[in-house]
């Protein structure tokens, strides 16, 4: 297990934790877009714990590495239908904030390969 493979886990379930808080919180920032991007408030708790079941299993795959594995894969597949979320309302300016947030994920996957 390289330095850097743990450096991006560490970062990048900080950051779907750090996501999944805001769901949770009702951050302004976070639930504005999400009720104009048509997402029924009936599924934000649901979503807020997919990405913070995520950030738990990336730091669990630091010991048991399938768990991180399913984690990333989990996570890399949330976050690609926020993007395809973000298309459909047409919101394209904000394409980049899920992919910010999927990108530390898909270089966990990468560097624990």
């Amino acid at each position: 297990m390289s330095i850097a493979y743990v450096v991006v886990t560490l970062l990048a379930a900080a950051m779907a934790g750090f996501s999944a808080a805001s769901v949770f919180l009702r951050a302004k920032w976070v639930v504005e877009p999400l009720a104009d991007y048509g997402v029924p408030r009936s599924w934000w708790t649901l979503l807020g714990s997919a990405k913070a079941a995520g950030a738990a299993g990336l730091l669990v795959g630091l010991l048991v590495p399938v768990v991180g594995l399913l984690a990333g894969v989990g996570l890399v597949l949330y976050f690609a239908g926020a993007v395809i979320t973000v298309i459909r309302a047409r919101s394209y300016a904000h394409i980049p904030f899920p992919l910010v947030y999927a990108a530390p994920v898909v270089g966990a996957l990468v560097l624990g390969a």
